[in-house]
């Protein structure tokens, strides 16, 4: 099942599954992250979420509404753009993606100012050490982080018990 907020971009998934033929028989379901409420507790094995943690108003209720429609034993993983850690890497990133980032998608997209928004979206995300604590308020247990990308993206991870 694919969740999201805008129904333009369920509909581009849509047709993009329908050619692939992937998820076929899957559902799509127009919902906030932060109001899981068609959703019984204890629903589902997995919660995965990728680069759109930093867009939810309000992260911290959709963790906890993310613990609630997991099952007991159920995983919450979520992949999202990180603080690079390493001075040197955050020196070259820091420079890609206020220069070449907003060019590119001006470039390809005809709008550098979502690109714009894109890097600002990462620059206020939460470090890795409040991210983990916020899995923790959550409920969730046993939370970890895996740095990817020289660190530009983490993996985070944590269990419902």
């Amino acid at each position: 099942m694919l969740l999201d907020i805008n129904a333009d971009i369920l509909e581009e998934a849509k047709a993009k599954f329908a050619v692939s033929q992937i998820l076929a028989s899957h559902s799509f379901v127009e919902s906030s992250a932060e109001d899981l409420s068609i959703f019984p507790d204890n629903h589902f094995d997995i919660y995965m979420i990728s680069f759109g943690l930093r867009n939810v108003p309000n992260v911290q209720k959709s963790l906890e509404e993310a613990f609630r429609v997991l099952k007991p034993g159920g995983r919450y993983l979520c992949l999202e753009f990180a603080k690079v850690k390493s001075p040197a890497v955050d020196y070259v990133y820091k420079g890609y993606s206020k220069y070449v980032i907003p060019n590119m998608g001006k470039l390809v997209a005809g709008d550098a100012e979502s690109y714009r928004y894109l890097v600002e979206s990462i620059d206020r995300f939460y470090g890795l050490e409040e991210m983990l604590a916020k899995l923790g308020q959550a409920g969730f247990e046993r939370v970890t982080s895996t740095d990817l990308s020289l660190g530009v993206c983490s993996l985070y991870s944590g269990f419902k018990f």
